[in-house]
């Protein structure tokens, strides 16, 4: 049997290479060999007619590998991504229908925190105009005098992968370096040289250079909005070379216009490869397409990582890089695998609620739970949580890793709290100054999720779709100002479960509504009389 290799992405050509000079003894027999098929960049087309008799595809980001194209590919066993990103394949159905998803992280780490600081150099003296002016024919030495970053106050957004290398460069241009993630113990930013602020509002308020580095997700997507800019100091500047949407784009062309951003440095943009037109003409952007991992050193150690985990996995080799487990949706113990999953979505859950910077875990276990192995439960709640936080891939295989990258101490426990179930899972975040945060969950027959408790408020609710966290003082009339707020905005209700603590105390919602996250106007909500807190998490 030949085993058939599709690559659809552009690779370096050394790994063309070695892919081909592997494939000569390699197959998914032991006396088989591979057949390499390279056809980059084709058609959606093109695709569907040679994806047919695939038994692995290779892709970049110009492929989506959706339903459609994995029905079209029987025999596919193993999708490898020669990138970080996953988001143009659907991993659910792939682990559906038992296909292996493997990817390349942190290959390009240093070469997008170099980009970032090219950028940010590249701005403070002017090297482009300078550059383009020699070779229009002038000398003007005067005309460019720019900035040294030597003394200016750097902001991180996300301390993580690439956020860290950046602090190491910035130190080296002897800048002081002010770091902004909520999601990592503080003797992490000690480790790093960063100042900790609690929030991000602090962190602007306190830089003349802000830079991102976190994923794009509901969250995320436009954090550094005109609010956050027009708290920095008037002149200062910002740098994206993480994802387009991050920062508000049209907000940034207007402090660029005012002169509250005397400049940016921008790498990603919202709308890819077609930015928003204004923002690239500004005189007072830096700009690239895209570039952030397009240097022959990431682009050769994503080639070469690719060839290895493809024929890792091609002869029944344990990969380095599963993005997926399809083995995972087989486990043939119900409980195990009816709480692996509910505690994926306790950890996303806790990742959105978060607002404290956590350096202990605690995982308990009652009943029938006890008695079980939790290490796929522990890594299922790692993988949920670690998925919200961390600006890179999560897998199973690397959740430890990045656990420990925040600080974050996992301890378990059997739990005797929950008494009224015969099974239940209680996760505790704990940090400094005594801060907490308890998500407990349940599973009915093995087969219905819920969620059972937040902090001292109990309920059962079904951990899916976007839900609205509302913590308010134990007044009358809360909920009718909440379903008429709801209303109004044309946002239908599916459940609504309301718990309190105490008597004309506290009290919390769990409302799970027909609408998309990024509909739901926590400001607004926020204000309404009695409310203490709002919060939206999507599962």
């Amino acid at each position: 049997m030949t085993t058939n290799i599709l690559i659809t992405g552009a690779l370096h050509e050394q790994a063309l290479a070695a892919f081909k000079t592997r494939a000569k003894g390699s197959g998914m027999g032991t006396s088989d060999r591979s057949e390499i098929r390279y056809h980059p960049d084709c058609s959606r087309t093109e695709l569907m007619s040679i994806v047919k008799s695939a038994h692995v595809l290779v892709t970049r980001s110009e492929t989506d590998v959706d339903r459609e194209v994995i029905d079209a590919a029987p025999d596919l066993r193993i999708i490898a991504r020669a990138a970080v990103g996953v988001g143009n394949i659907d991993i659910s159905y792939a682990t559906e229908k038992g296909i292996l998803v493997i990817n390349c992280p942190g290959k390009n780490t240093n070469s997008a925190a170099e980009l970032t600081m090219g950028l940010l150099l590249a701005m403070l003296r002017n090297i482009p105009q300078a550059h383009q002016s020699m070779k229009q024919g002038a000398w003007d030495r005067h005309r460019f005098t720019g900035h040294e970053a030597r003394g200016l106050r750097i902001g991180i957004v996300g301390l993580g992968n690439v956020g860290h290398r950046v602090a190491k460069f910035a130190h080296g241009f002897d800048m002081e370096v002010f770091a902004y993630d909520p999601y990592i113990a503080p003797h992490v930013f000690e480790r790093h040289g960063a100042k900790p602020c609690k929030s991000l509002r602090e962190l602007a308020e306190n830089v003349d250079v802000l830079t991102v580095h976190v994923p794009l997700n509901q969250e995320t997507r436009g954090m550094v909005s005109g609010e956050i800019l027009d708290l920095m100091p008037k002149g200062s500047r910002v740098l994206n070379v993480a994802r387009g949407g991050v920062i508000g784009e049209v907000d940034l062309l207007k402090r660029l216009e005012s002169g509250q951003i005397s400049g940016a440095g921008i790498d990603t943009w919202d709308k890819e490869p077609k930015p928003l037109a204004a923002l690239v003409q500004h005189p007072h952007i830096w700009c690239a397409p895209h570039i952030g991992a397009s240097t022959d050193e990431a682009q050769l150690a994503i080639g070469e990582t690719i060839v290895e985990q493809v024929f890792k996995a091609i002869e029944g080799g344990v990969v380095d890089y599963p993005v997926n487990l399809p083995e995972v949706g087989v486990i043939d113990h119900a409980l195990l695998r009816s709480y692996a999953l509910l505690a994926e979505k306790i950890g996303a859950l806790m990742g959105q609620m978060l607002d404290f910077n956590p350096s202990r875990v605690e995982l308990g276990y009652r009943g029938d739970l006890a008695k079980l192995d939790h290490s796929l439960i522990r890594l299922s709640w790692m993988k949920g949580y670690t998925a919200q936080v961390v600006d890179d891939y999560v897998s199973f295989v690397n959740v430890t890793s990045h656990i420990e990258k925040l600080g974050l101490n996992v301890v378990e426990v059997e739990d005797s709290d929950s008494a009224s179930y015969k099974s239940a899972l209680r996760v505790l975040l704990t940090g400094a100054g005594g801060k907490s945060l308890t998500v407990g969950g349940i599973v009915f027959d093995e087969t219905y999720l819920r969620i059972s408790a937040v902090n001292d408020f109990m309920f059962e609710i079904d951990p899916s779709g976007t839900l609205i966290l509302v913590e308010n003082h134990d007044k009358p009339g809360v909920i009718g100002d909440v379903g008429h707020y709801l209303a109004s905005k044309g946002i239908n209700i599916d459940s609504f479960e309301l718990s309190r603590n105490r008597k004309g105390g506290k009290a919390m919602a769990l409302i799970k509504v027909d609408a998309e996250r990024g509909a739901i106007d926590i400001k607004s909500m926020s204000a309404l009389p009695n409310i203490v807190n709002v919060r939206v998490a999507n599962l």
